[in-house]
């Protein structure tokens, strides 16, 4: 069984800058969708404070064949603007159920917990992120995944152009059985707050992330 998480957009007026991150403006909300080789998943989020936010995730994980749904917090831990460039540090959790789609029917559901570190830095030329994340969930899944980027802007747009990024990521699941590591060369487009993204692994798997405020 194959399950899609596909979330659809919203608009915001936010800076574009500012488009992935997981807390947003006070009283702002975010929509998401997550897909590449390992999962699909969608998000959405509340901010009561500009620097926390409050929401719903829903995730699949193909090669095991299981579902999460989980509450989640984010917390900005550090956020530092100087003049041409922004770092910011985060702090994400939650928890909630995970569940078999496959199996006996009274092993298939577990309690899921998670909890990881993210950070950014960027101007308005290069990028660079990390992040990752704890996710236990019983005899389903049990793993910490680590995520890294560098970016590169081919042109400097200006306020209302449509902003382009080349990046290349690197991801590392130790506890997945095939392709432990993947490298996902990508493309970045913002204009505004609408952000997409699309890119191909080295081993043909495709990569799709859309993320908006409103």
């Amino acid at each position: 069984m194959r399950t899609s998480i596909i979330a659809i957009f919203l608009m915001c007026a936010v800076c574009a800058p500012a488009w992935a991150r997981p807390v947003s403006y006070a009283g702002g909300w975010t929509l998401a969708t997550y897909n590449d080789g390992d999962s699909d998943s969608g998000i959405i989020h509340y901010s009561p404070k500009a620097d926390r936010s409050l929401g719903i995730r829903a995730e699949y994980f193909r090669e095991k064949d299981w579902l999460m749904t989980a509450g989640q917090f984010n917390a900005l831990v550090k956020r530092w603007n100087e003049p041409g460039w922004q770092a910011n540090a985060y702090v994400k959790s939650g928890a909630g159920w995970a569940y078999k789609c496959d199996g006996p029917p009274e092993n298939r559901s577990e309690l899921a917990l998670f909890s990881g570190f993210a950070a950014d830095w960027e101007n308005r030329r290069y990028y660079i992120s990390y992040e990752n994340r704890l996710l236990y969930a019983g005899h389903i899944h049990r793993d910490i995944e680590q995520k890294a980027r560098v970016g590169i802007a081919p042109y400097i747009g200006g306020y209302g152009d449509i902003h382009t990024w080349l990046m290349c990521e690197v991801r590392y699941f130790p506890g997945m059985k095939h392709d432990q590591f993947m490298v996902t060369p990508l493309v970045r487009f913002f204009k505004g707050a609408v952000m997409a993204e699309v890119g191909c692994s080295i081993k043909g798997d495709v990569l799709f992330n859309w993320v908006m405020f409103f």
